[in-house]
C-alpha cells in the first residue's frame, strides 16, 4: 500500500491503526448532538464517518463554543486522540482536542428528513454526500477495480474505443446524432465492439471500457441514456468459451466486492448472503428451451389488438425477452443464468449464424437474478465475408462505412467472440439500490440531463 507520509492529516478509514495516537482529521459534519459538557460531531471525510467527542472541561472555550455552532455539512479540522469504542460503527472514536472550522454551512437543502426522488436527482452533487449513496459509489469503485484486474491478470490488453463513430453498432433508431465538421454525420458510439474486434486481429484478446450512449426513449428502472460498459473481445474464441469467460469474470467481481465492501454492503442492508452463491457453475439454457418454460409456467405476453384492447397470448417463439419474462425465468434460480441460441431476427447484424441451425445465432445473454435482469448481453461473430457484407446490406447500413469492418473478414478472419457487461445494471444487482440511477454518480436519463 502506497504511504500516505504526504499527507498532514488522518483518514478516518485508517483511524483503528492510530489507537492511542493524536491525529488531524479533515471533512464535513454528518450530523451533531449535544448535552449539557458533552458534544457529539458525527464527521465525515469521504473514507468513512466517525463521532468526534468534544468534553467541555477537556478544552478551550472557544473550541466548545466552536462545536456548539457547527451545522451539517459544515468543513472542519479537528485535532483529536482515538480510542477504541466497540459500541461505535467504525471500532473508534475521537476525543477532540481543538476544531478548525473551514465554513459554516448554512440552509443544507437535503435534510435528514424524508425527500422525493425529483428533489433528490435536482440536487444529485450533493445527494452523492448521504450514506446510503456514498456506499453504492464505494461498491461501484470497486467493481470498476475488479473489472480492470480481472482481464489485466487473463492476458487481455486494454484498447479504447472511439466515442465518436461514423456509423451505428446497434441499430439506427438509438443513435446520438452529432455534426462532424465537413465531413458529414457522426454519432455517440452505442458499443466499442466493432472497433474491439478489430483490436483483437491485432492484440488477440482486448477489452474496451468507456461511456456508450443510448437514444432509447425508455424510463424503466434499468435504463440510462449513458452508461458505462466493459467489452472483452478474443480472437478463436468460439461461444462456449465466451460462455465460459463470462460466468468466470461476473464471479470474479461479486466475490471481490464480498472481500472488500463488506461494510458497504451491510449499510445498504444488503443480503450478503444471496451474493455467496454466486460461484460458477451457472445457469444455462438455450432460448428455445426458455420459451417452453414460460408456456409451461403460464407466462404470458400481453399483445395489442387491431382495436387497441390486449389479450395474453402464450409467448411465441422468435420474440426477444423483455424484463417481464426475465424476471420470472430467473425466479427459479439464486444464480445467474446464461441464455443462449437466440433467433437471429431479433439479434445484431453482425452474430454468427449457428452453423446447425440457422434460424438461430450464436448469441447469449447472462441474466441476474433478484430481477436484475440482463446484465451481459453477447456472440460469436460472423466472421465470414460474404455473410456479413449480406446482413450489413440486409439492415440498410451504409457499406461504405462498414468496409474497415469487412476488412477484418478480408485479412486473416477467424473465429471470435465476445461480451459487453454494463456497469450500472451489476451495480444496481450487487448493492440491491431500487433505480439505476442511484449507480451512476451523474446519471443521464431522457427527463434529466442537470446537475
Amino acid at each position: 500500500m502506497a504511504s500516505s507520509a504526504y499527507k498532514s492529516y488522518q483518514t478516518i478509514e485508517r483511524l483503528h491503526e492510530a489507537i492511542g495516537q493524536e491525529v488531524t482529521l479533515n471533512g464535513w459534519v454528518y450530523d451533531t448532538t449535544g448535552k449539557g459538557k458533552l458534544q457529539f460531531i458525527k464527521l465525515r471525510d469521504g473514507s468513512g464517518t466517525v463521532q468526534c467527542v468534544v468534553f467541555k472541561p477537556n478544552v478551550a472555550e472557544e473550541v466548545f463554543e466552536a462545536a456548539k455552532s457547527l451545522t451539517q455539512e459544515s468543513s472542519v479540522r479537528i485535532v483529536g486522540t482515538v480510542r477504541a469504542e466497540e459500541r461505535a460503527p467504525s471500532g473508534v472514536e475521537v476525543d477532540v482536542k481543538e476544531i478548525k472550522i473551514w465554513q459554516i454551512a448554512k440552509d443544507y437543502p437535503i435534510t435528514p428528513k424524508e425527500h422525493g426522488d425529483a428533489f433528490l436527482m435536482e440536487n444529485r452533487h450533493l445527494w452523492l454526500r448521504s450514506t446510503r449513496q456514498h456506499a453504492i459509489m464505494r461498491v461501484r469503485a470497486t467493481i470498476v477495480k475488479a473489472i480492470r484486474d480481472f482481464f489485466d491478470g487473463n492476458g487481455f490488453t486494454l484498447m479504447d474505443s472511439p466515442i465518436l463513430t461514423p456509423a451505428a453498432c446497434e441499430g439506427t433508431s438509438t443513435l446520438f446524432e452529432t455534426e462532424y465538421f465537413d465531413l458529414g454525420k457522426a454519432y455517440l458510439s452505442q458499443s466499442g465492439q466493432l472497433y474491439g474486434e478489430a483490436s483483437a486481429m491485432a492484440q488477440g484478446k482486448i477489452y474496451t471500457f468507456g461511456p456508450t450512449f443510448r437514444a432509447e426513449k425508455s424510463k424503466t428502472r434499468r435504463h440510462l441514456t449513458e452508461f458505462w460498459m466493459v467489452e472483452p473481445e478474443a480472437a478463436f474464441f468460439e461461444l462456449a468459451d465466451d460462455m465460459d469467460l463470462a460466468e468466470d469474470f461476473v464471479e470474479y467481481i461479486v466475490q471481490t466486492v464480498l472481500k472488500h465492501r463488506q461494510q458497504e454492503l451491510a449499510t445498504l442492508g444488503r443480503d450478503v448472503t444471496k451474493l455467496e452463491k454466486v460461484r460458477r457453475p451457472f445457469h444455462r439454457m438455450s432460448y428455445t428451451e426458455a420459451v417452453e418454460w414460460l408456456n409451461k409456467n403460464n407466462v404470458k405476453l400481453n399483445r395489442k389488438q387491431a382495436d387497441g384492447t390486449e389479450i395474453q397470448v402464450d409467448f411465441p417463439w422468435g420474440e426477444d425477452f423483455g424484463a417481464p419474462q426475465e424476471e420470472a425465468l430467473m425466479q427459479q434460480f439464486e444464480k445467474p443464468c446464461i441464455v443462449h441460441r437466440y433467433p437471429t431476427e431479433v439479434k445484431a447484424f453482425y452474430m454468427k449464424r449457428d452453423p446447425e441451425n440457422p434460424k438461430v445465432a450464436l448469441a447469449m445473454d447472462m441474466l441476474a437474478p433478484e430481477g436484475a435482469g440482463e446484465i451481459i448481453g453477447g456472440s460469436q461473430r460472423e466472421d465470414d465475408f460474404d455473410a456479413l457484407k449480406e446482413r450489413i446490406l440486409s439492415h440498410d447500413l451504409p457499406l461504405e462505412s462498414f468496409e474497415w469492418y469487412l476488412d477484418l473478414r478480408r485479412y486473416g478472419s477467424v473465429p471470435h467472440s465476445g461480451f459487453g457487461l454494463g456497469l450500472e445494471r451489476t451495480v444496481k444487482w450487487i448493492t440491491g439500490a431500487e433505480h439505476i440511477r442511484e449507480t451512476n454518480p451523474y446519471p443521464r436519463m431522457i427527463y434529466r440531463i442537470q446537475p
